[in-house]
């Protein structure tokens, strides 16, 4: 109604006068439930309705005000452009009272949007209901978000929040919140909105907490300012500053990991050999039409290909793919599970930096890779010797390397094929140049610190890692932890750098060699002996609710005397066993994706689901003895 005017007044006279009236009106009061969502749906042909107007006004507002630079999928979601629409449809004075998602209340990416909201009302408050059922799932419990309001009918933390703009009112930008509470029920929390029965219930109980926002924008849990007098463990902006890696990266994005990822080496190359053949069929197919816009020409046959804008691209232009065999790599797919990635180009969606530090996969590196900013699970951190999947930590976790690999400039190519990149699988291990990642300036800073000591850039790099592994470190600074990348202060003393280096070195021993450490001695009861073919897995259960001592792995066998402490190693919201559990077993809806076949065709051992259940009990608890010992964070 208000992006544009009416093209086709003459034709719908009614209808056109009713717009007109509407839009003169001096509306004062907007109330709504606007849907929660963002971006157009996933492989779909449905396009969502563009507010190009709209748009504009969030771009010049609540994104210029980020310091971050909220992402274009925060930017189209449609409770973030009914809150802009409202807040200009209403003038300079008015109320709107929203029942939306609560995201814009703590998300690191809607800081412009939180600074914006103080600047336009002279009053907020809101009434957090919380129930973001992601979080309980993704923490197994910690996030303590309780039942979702709307039941089953959404997933998305909700909040009551009225906005007032009051032009009489001498202060400005006054911000008062309520939070319902930990784990309640959805009953719970509508027995309480219904004690209060208004914003005036919740004034009476004196429940409303004023707010004073910090400079970072953030309203709730806010940081602890002395983050910032700590080096940064990367830094990409413009001005870069001092930080120990020089580079760092997300993960693989595939955008289509049912086709592009399989636990079969040979299965993965049937896969991708029949969709690019597919795409080559439509490519042609299209190519001898007179359509301009593929999007409505191409088959959607789901059960041949996943199209995505950028394929769809390279099929506008005309451009044929072939299947590399060489594209075919090992990367973490998940905590403590590999799979087989075609890693390439077209086929992702995107690869980030990845090809700048496993050039091949014969190329030899390490990552430290974290969560990503606003995880609903908290820090975490992991280390990688080999590619990782995008998701392998929640939130699109980051990845910082030990090495960078580069092509010699001497070497660069002055053409490409339409599917090359520096990194193409046509280059060579020995055609490229491996350098440090961490930067000589934040090695100099911790010598700085510890006159006289031998400090590697290896060393730097294990200290790191086991600083990142402290509970004193990740309490201290979880809310800065969940709004930006980790700052690493230096410990007082020498003796504890080293404490933390040695135990970073530990840690990476236990979680890089997962697949072969020595077996945890747990009793595996067997039904009858036992042939290759009886160690297959489909999915691992528990055998009583409340128990996770006793695991039945199939059929014939059951893992008993599970130690208790061994889940409390947690990893991306889940304890390390969680994830085995996960990941092996069989997925058969869609395209096969078994996880006998990397124990079959990759390690040539049927019993190594089993056996890997039983290792990663091993990594847990050396992982939570070592932590254990950690000094105290003394800086």
């Amino acid at each position: 109604m208000h992006e544009k005017e009416d093209m086709v007044d003459a034709l719908l006279e009614k209808n056109s006068a009713r717009r007109k009236r509407q839009k003169k009106l001096d509306i004062r009061v907007i109330i709504a439930n606007p849907p929660y969502s963002s971006g157009d749906k996933e492989d779909s042909n449905a396009k969502n309705i563009d507010y190009p107007s709209l748009d504009d006004r969030i771009a010049e507002t609540y994104v210029k005000n980020s310091s971050r630079g909220m992402g274009k999928s925060k930017i189209y979601d449609s409770y973030i452009r009914a809150i802009r629409w409202a807040s200009d449809r209403i003038g300079d004075s008015g109320i709107i009272g929203f029942v939306s998602g609560s995201g814009f209340v703590e998300k690191p990416a809607m800081d412009g949007l939180r600074r914006s909201l103080a600047e336009d009302f002279s009053c907020i408050h809101v009434l957090n209901l919380r129930g973001d059922i992601r979080k309980n799932i993704l923490s197994k419990g910690g996030a303590r978000e309780g039942e979702n309001v709307f039941g089953s009918g959404s997933m998305t933390g909700v909040a009551v929040t009225f906005f007032v703009k009051n032009p009489h009112r001498a202060q400005h930008g006054q911000i008062y919140y309520y939070d319902i509470g930990d784990d309640l029920s959805e009953c719970e929390k509508l027995e309480k909105i219904s004690t209060f029965g208004s914003p005036a219930g919740i004034t009476e109980a004196d429940g409303w907490h004023a707010i004073n926002p910090d400079k970072h924008g953030d309203w709730i849990n806010q940081r602890d300012a002395s983050f910032e007098n700590y080096i940064v463990l990367g830094d990409k902006s413009a001005q870069r500053g001092l930080a120990i890696f020089e580079m760092y990266s997300m993960g693989i994005k595939t955008n289509r990991d049912e086709w592009t990822y399989n636990f079969s080496r040979n299965q993965l190359a049937t896969n991708m050999r029949r969709t690019i053949k597919f795409y080559n069929e439509e490519k042609d197919r299209y190519v001898i039409s007179s359509v301009e816009d593929p999007d409505n020409f191409v088959s959607r046959d789901k059960t041949m290909i996943k199209w995505t804008s950028d394929v769809l691209g390279e099929l506008k232009k005309g451009n044929a793919c072939s299947f590399k065999a060489e594209d075919i790599v090992v990367a973490l797919y998940r905590p403590f599970c590999k799979e087989w990635v075609y890693s390439n180009k077209v086929w992702n969606w995107t690869r980030h930096l990845m090809p700048r530090f496993f050039p091949t996969d014969a190329a030899q590196n390490l990552m430290i890779f974290i969560s990503g900013i606003g995880s609903r699970n908290g820090f975490s951190c992991l280390i990688s010797n080999s590619m990782v999947d995008v998701n392998s930590m929640e939130a699109g976790g980051q990845c910082f390397p030990r090495y960078i690999y580069e092509e010699p400039k001497a070497n660069f190519r002055t053409t490409k094929s339409h599917c090359d990149d520096l990194f193409s699988s046509t280059q060579k291990t020995s055609e490229v140049e491996r350098r440090e990642a961490i930067t000589d300036a934040g090695l100099a800073h911790f010598l700085e610190a510890y006159p006289g000591e031998a400090i590697s850039k290896e060393d730097l790099f294990y200290y790191v890692y086991g600083l990142l592994h402290s509970p004193d470190y990740r309490e201290r600074y979880a809310d800065n932890l969940s709004k930006e990348l980790p700052r690493i202060p230096r410990v007082k003393t020498a003796v504890d750098f080293w404490a933390f280096s040695q135990a970073g070195r530990a840690l990476a021993e236990w979680h890089l060699n997962y697949e072969t450490v020595q077996p945890y001695p747990l009793t595996i009861e067997a039904k009858g002996p036992q042939t290759d073919a009886d160690y297959r897995v489909e999915k691992m259960k528990f055998a009583k609710k409340d128990d996770k001592s006793t695991v039945i792995y199939n059929g014939k066998i059951t893992i008993k005397g599970i130690p208790e402490a061994a889940w409390g190693y947690v990893v991306n919201g889940k304890a390390a066993l969680d994830w085995v559990m996960e990941r092996q077993t069989v997925k058969t809806s869609g395209i096969v994706n078994d996880a006998n076949d990397w124990a079959i065709e990759t390690m040539n051992n049927p019993r190594y689901p089993l056996e890997l259940f039983m290792r990663v009990v091993t990594v847990s608890m050396e992982t939570l003895k070592i932590v254990k010992g950690l000094p105290s964070l003394n800086i």
